[in-house]
């Protein structure tokens, strides 16, 4: 009832916002006289990277210390709200600008151990405001560079509260490239790496947020030469199954990582690829058995990674489950995997009567009868003729699929 009589009342049009075209929360007048709600026109700025007047295309300095809060404004619209039985706009807190961000830091860096707990509480709850003007000060004003300082020089309590500032910042492309780049490198991938060994899971799930966002802008360089203990730190993540985000980051790392110089065969010697089947015999969810199956693809491509998945009782079977069951990328993954171990081990019986035993030759005919054509279909074919020999007489094959099953080339 209450919502048909709002639709009812008309909101003057000095109430709106001329971006969002919504009433204003929080009204601030830029430097051309034309006011906006302030979400509206940091969003604009920061997120879009415009750097004119939406109204009047006038040139706008890019800092929200230059938006004059419309107190007079926000308070004609509290009081309509109120006469108009609206929900009332809560009054704003006061914005945070740089140069109160930079008094900030330079207290933090002159006073004491002791007393730099105190600045990152403040820190943090700046970045906590959920403001894209306070993250975008915060990082202009050089807070990445102390809280890296923070997080590599001192102690795990104050550790642990930088990284969580840093993950709340949202840093940008060009800040996450400066924590990848040669002279704070070493450091930075040390102290994370302490995280992710001593850390609470808060932590080590925040240092593997933010290690897969450094990745993601590193070159090449940094990706080729991953330590052997960062694949061991990001395997133990895996099993310890901290938090549904950092099993998904520390996934999107390896698929990351893996294609790199000797990475395949760093993370096979590091546990991956027996972590990976683990995960992949308990999850259903779409997205994590793909990220699992592409890691393993990618694995398989070694023969360190080969003969971890033909280790693990449980590797190739589970692989085979997953084909026709999940989704089309994770079947197409699947039979790239049986591919690659049927190349390998042509001549190991063992493995070819494993992969019969399991039900790899059932399913290989399933992707041959219901696939119309396409690069899953000539692999499982290809798989097939491989084997003829030994599987195609076998008993193990339902008389329904035996039609299916292609003749040797």
């Amino acid at each position: 009832m209450e919502e048909s009589i709002m639709e009812e009342i008309e909101i003057p049009c000095y109430f709106l916002c001329p971006i969002s075209m919504q009433l204003m929360k929080d009204p601030v007048t830029v430097s051309t006289g034309i006011t906006y709600d302030r979400s509206s026109i940091e969003k604009w700025l920061f997120t879009c990277k415009n750097t004119t007047c939406p109204v009047t295309k006038q040139t706008l300095t890019p800092a929200t210390e230059y938006f004059t809060p419309n107190h007079t404004l926000r308070r004609l619209i509290q009081s309509w709200c109120t006469l108009n039985a609206h929900d009332r706009i809560p009054t704003p807190k006061p914005a945070v600008g740089r140069s109160q961000i930079l008094k900030l830091l330079e207290q933090a860096k002159n006073s004491p151990e002791s007393h730099q707990m105190v600045c990152l509480h403040r820190l943090k709850s700046i970045a906590g405001r959920n403001e894209i003007s306070s993250r975008t000060h915060l990082q202009a004003a050089g807070a990445v560079e102390f809280l890296t300082s923070v997080l590599t020089k001192s102690d795990a309590v104050s550790r642990d509260e930088a990284l969580s500032v840093l993950n709340q910042i949202e840093l940008s492309d060009s800040e996450l490239k400066k924590l990848s780049s040669e002279s704070s490198y070493c450091g930075f991938m040390t102290s994370l790496m302490k995280v992710m060994e001593t850390g609470n899971d808060e932590s080590r799930a925040q240092a593997i947020t933010l290690l897969k966002s450094v990745f993601d802008v590193a070159d090449p360089e940094n990706l080729i030469g991953s330590k052997p203990e960062l694949f061991k730190q990001i395997t133990r993540i895996l099993k310890d199954k901290i938090s549904p985000q950092a099993t998904k980051s520390a996934l999107k790392l390896l698929v990351e990582l893996c294609p790199w110089g000797r990475n395949r065969i760093k993370a096979a010697e590091g546990g991956a690829v027996a972590a990976l089947v683990e995960m992949l015999l308990e999850v259903s969810e779409r997205r994590v058995c793909e990220l699992v199956l592409t890691i393993l693809d990618q694995l398989c491509g070694c023969a360190e990674g080969r003969a971890e998945l033909l280790r693990h009782a449980a590797g190739v079977a589970v692989v085979s489950k997953k084909i026709l069951r999940v989704s089309r990328v994770a079947s197409e993954r699947g039979v790239r995997i049986l591919c690659s171990i049927s190349k390998h081990s042509s001549g190991n019986a063992k493995v070819v009567g494993e992969m019969m035993e399991v039900g790899v030759v059932t399913k290989l005919c399933l992707v041959v009868q219901v696939e119309r054509s396409g690069k899953m279909k000539e692999r499982a074919k290809e798989i097939l003729r491989n084997h003829s020999r030994v599987w195609k007489d076998s008993s193990c094959i339902p008389p329904h699929l035996l039609s299916s099953y292609p003749s040797p080339s």
